[in-house]
Formats: C-alpha cells, sequence, structure tokens
C-alpha cells in the first residue's frame, strides 16, 4: 500500500480529511509527537487522524518485521483528542494483523506496567506527556521494559513514510476492564509506610490526578490535593514538575499547609518533581543522589546511570563513596537511560527531567512517577527522626540551574549543536579557556558538557521532543561561576542566530 502524505491538511485536521498528514519530524529520537492542533491555534496541524492510521500500520508492520508477536496493549491520556486518536491507532493497528488489548485511559506507566500483566511484548501509549493542548504524540516498546530508540524509531519512520506496510489481517480488538485498579492494587502492594506524612499530590490537571492521590492515600499518606481534576486545557500551567511554575505552586501549597513533602506529576505520570517541608524546590537530579544514597544504604555497592544534565554530586557524594556506589552518565532520554539500566544491570536510572528508573527490587525497569513518589515516602519513613528539608541539607551545596531551553526549529538544532561541539573542541585543543578557566573535559555521549578546572560545567544538547535546544549549568564552588558559566555558554549559542529566546532562566 502506498500512502499519499501531504504538508498541509485540507481545509483543516478537524474537517474532511482525504490525504494522511503526518510531518516527518514527529518522529523524535525515542517517541512520537506531533502538533494536532485545537480550534483557533494559528499554527498548522502537523498530523490528521488518517496520519494516525498509517502511523498504527507502520507500528504493527514493524513489530511483525522484529520476529515480535502481534499482542500490543494501547491506552490513552486526557485530553479531548486523546481517544479519536487512540481507535485511528488501533483501526491501523488491526489492519496490520495486530491483537490490541485497550486499557483505556491510563498513565504511560499503567501501559507499561499492562505489558507485564496481561504478557503483552508490546505498548502504544497516546500522550503528549507534559507539552501544551495541542500536541499529540505516542510511546511505543516492543522489548518489555524498554521502549524504542533511535533504531527502531527510524526504522518506523521509513515504513510510514513509503507506506511500505504489511497488511496481513488477522487484527483484533479487545477492551480490558477495571485495569485503573490492578495496576494501582500492584503499586501498594507491600508498601504501607508507619510514618504519618502529609503529602502535596500536585497533578497539574493532568491524567496523573485520577492515579496519584488514591495510590499515596492507600500507603498510608495524608494528601493534601492540588490541581487533581483533569483539565486538558492545563488551566494553570502544563503539568510538568520540571518547569519552575509548577514547583512554585506546590511550594506555596506546601508552606501553606505544613506538609511533610510536596510531590508533582507530569501529564502522563512517568515522572515527579519534589519539594521539601520549607518549601525548597529540589531539582530531580539532587532528588536522584538523596534516593541513591537511600538505596544504596539499604544495597551498598549498587550502580546507577543517570543523564549528562545530571548533577556531579553522582560521582563525588562522600555517602555515596562510602557505600560503594557507582554511576555511569549517559545520554538524556528516558528510552536510552532505561536501556542502559537495563544493560549494566543498575538497581535505579535517574534523568534531571524527573524520569526514574528502578529495577528489582524496587521496580520493573520503566519509569513511574508513582513508583518514585513511593520511594520518596519510603526514604522519609526510614528517616524518622528527619524532614525531607533534612534531608536535602545533608547534600554538599551546588549551585545549579534548572532545565532551561531556548527554541530552536526541529530542522535546525542538531546543526546548531555540532557546530558548537565543533568550536568546543577547537577551544580545549588550542588551550583556550573558557568562563574564566582551562576546559579539563568535554563529554560528548549527548550534546557537549564542558567542564572548567573548578568542577563548574554547563551542557548544550538538542531536546528529544520539542523545537528546543537543552542548556544546564552547575557549579559546586558558587552562583557566581554558575553564571559565568551560563554567560560563557549563551555566548557561544549566540553564534547561530536560529537559536531563539529561553523558556525560562534562573
Amino acid at each position: 500500500m502506498k500512502l499519499r502524505i501531504v504538508e498541509q491538511a485540507r481545509p483543516n485536521t478537524f474537517g474532511f480529511e482525504t490525504s494522511a498528514l503526518i510531518k516527518p519530524t514527529g518522529f523524535r529520537e525515542y517517541d512520537a509527537r506531533w502538533w494536532f492542533g485545537r480550534p483557533g491555534a494559528e499554527k498548522e496541524p502537523e498530523l490528521n487522524l488518517i496520519g494516525v492510521q498509517a502511523l498504527g500500520m507502520g507500528l504493527a508492520t514493524l513489530i511483525r518485521r522484529m520476529g515480535i508477536g502481534p499482542e500490543i496493549v494501547t491506552g490513552h491520556d486526557f485530553r479531548e483528542y486523546s481517544l479519536a486518536i487512540k481507535l485511528a491507532l488501533v483501526s491501523g493497528l488491526m489492519a496490520a494483523g495486530a491483537k490490541v488489548k485497550d486499557i483505556g485511559l491510563a498513565l504511560s506507566p499503567m501501559a507499561y506496567f499492562a505489558q507485564f500483566a496481561l504478557d503483552t511484548p508490546s505498548v502504544a501509549m497516546v500522550t503528549a506527556s507534559h507539552n501544551e493542548n495541542g500536541w499529540t504524540g505516542v510511546k511505543m516498546g516492543a522489548q518489555r521494559p524498554l521502549t524504542f530508540g533511535p533504531d527502531e524509531m527510524s526504522a518506523l519512520k521509513k515504513i510510514v513514510l513509503e507506506g511500505d506496510f504489511d497488511l496481513v489481517g488477522g487484527g483484533s480488538y479487545e477492551f480490558v476492564p477495571d485495569f485503573r485498579e490492578t495496576y494501582l492494587d500492584d503499586l501498594v502492594a507491600g508498601k504501607r509506610i508507619s510514618r504519618k506524612l502529609r503529602v502535596v499530590a500536585a497533578c497539574g490537571n493532568g491524567t496523573a490526578g485520577a492515579f496519584a492521590p488514591q495510590a499515596l492515600e492507600r500507603i498510608g499518606c495524608e494528601v493534601i490535593p492540588l490541581d487533581v481534576e483533569l483539565d486538558h486545557s492545563f488551566p494553570r500551567y502544563n503539568p510538568n514538575p520540571e518547569d519552575m511554575q509548577m514547583l512554585h505552586a506546590i511550594r506555596d501549597k506546601v508552606l501553606e499547609t505544613g506538609a511533610d513533602v510536596g510531590l508533582g506529576f507530569d501529564g502522563d505520570g512517568d515522572r515527579c518533581g519534589v519539594v521539601d517541608n520549607e518549601g525548597n524546590e529540589i531539582f530531580a537530579d539532587k532528588v536522584g543522589v538523596m534516593l541513591a544514597r537511600d538505596i544504596s544504604q539499604q544495597y551498598p555497592g549498587s550502580s546507577f546511570v543517570v543523564d549528562v544534565k545530571s548533577t556531579g554530586l553522582f560521582k563525588t557524594d562522600p555517602q555515596l563513596q562510602a557505600n560503594g556506589a557507582v554511576t555511569d552518565y549517559w545520554k538524556t532520554g528516558h528510552s536510552y537511560i532505561k536501556r542502559r539500566v537495563a544493560e549494566l544491570g543498575a538497581i535505579a536510572g535517574f534523568e534531571k527531567s524527573g524520569h526514574f528508573f528502578f529495577n528489582p527490587p524496587i521496580g520493573r525497569g520503566y519509569d513511574d512517577g508513582l513508583v518514585t513518589a513511593i520511594a520518596v515516602c519510603g526514604m522519609l519513613d526510614r528517616n524518622p527522626g528527619k524532614s525531607m528539608a533534612d534531608l536535602y541539607r545533608e547534600l554538599p551545596v551546588t549551585y545549579g540551574t534548572p532545565t532551561m531551553s531556548p527554541h530552536c526549529d526541529d530542522e535546525l538544532k542538531y546543526g546548531v549543536v555540532e557546530r558548537v561541539l565543533a568550536d568546543f573542541e577547537a577551544m580545549k585543543a588550542a588551550g583556550e579557556r573558557f568562563a574564566g578557566q582551562a576546559i579539563v573535559d568535554l563529554v560528548t555521549v549527548n550534546g557537549v558538557r564542558v567542564v572548567a578546572e573548578d568542577g563548574t560545567w554547563g551542557l548544550i544538547r538538542a531536546s528529544s521532543n520539542k523545537p528546543e535546544l537543552v542548556v544546564v549549568v552547575e557549579s559546586p564552588v558558587s552562583a557566581e561561576r554558575r553564571r559565568e558559566m551560563f554567560e560563557a555558554l549563551d555566548a557561544v549559542l549566540r553564534r547561530s542566530p536560529e537559536v531563539g529566546p529561553y523558556n525560562q532562566t534562573f
């Protein structure tokens, strides 16, 4: 079957469709994400329902060619159009022979859990995570607990854009009722805490609002709900625990109510952000260090995987060193870290974005914000004389930034990063000073992380799922050194006129 691809839907994605609209840049490094559009939006859609159907045919074709069975789990998040997109995806999957098990409204980790609970190898979860209303996407995998990486996504893109489908028929559909309860039961099994904790559960009006408060209550927490009503317009802020606006809202609620901790969940529930009892907004990489301390105390000699955006404390923290912990820095992205955790047999992996991955005996290897939240509560339970702020103060002080994302078009962002890397390699080879000091290391596993003599570092990489670059800076020395590194990095970026303004700074 050959597919006619168009660059613009006619008359629009909400009206009559005659051709498949599916913009090639929507196939990202480890998932798929497109601007589907919404009434009144100026931006032209990048995807229509015929395009989604083609995606389903392509996904089922790819899985069949990988030699994996036809069974696949699907679910959808709470957006106004997600159910329609899922049904279009299902029709395409079935046309190419997939046997679909539909778990309905779900979190991404609930869909990953279903792969195990329903003994189904593959997954296709319709979600755009924390992206604003109007975006859609699909998170996919065919080898639990792993999700697709660049190789699979490239193969899928080729099949779909060339219309190279295996329309073998024989597909089927089964709706799995009450799977939400099955998921929640598994989450809380054996996880009861003895310490009375008052917890702010902030969901940003995303899908996690239908899951997180109940899970926390069932392990013994007193839950203070914040923006848990499902509302796809995201009236206050996008549900993104890496965004300072959401963290500020959690901080305010914690201080208002005297809660022991604030926990914030993203739109599809696979990430968790943390605010301590004193209102300190703890970046997720520091939360990872705290959890790594707790885990390596229980399991000495533990190994961890962290992404290149994360704090240097994973290597330098005295307590982790005393516990014999070993840390591997790897590429940013939930599929990359998930796969690396599996390859190394690490007990956990942490991303600065809040994607945390726990292998047995804690989890099953995939990212689940509720598993992270329960782990944080368990850590507090094991430290009855200490508050979350006390545990945070025990970490060595570093001066970090939030993740900052200047706009850069998808078609241009990788070229910008290549030029930036070449600039830094030339500087290091020439012995030039940068941000006032010599460059002692360039970590190039994902973009470029430039490290100065005093340990201050800055990272520039291309975002894997949005038309943006990613900039992060940390200094173990001072806020002034953090500022110097940021300004030096930004000066290099501004050599490229394609780079736009930042979404947030510090």
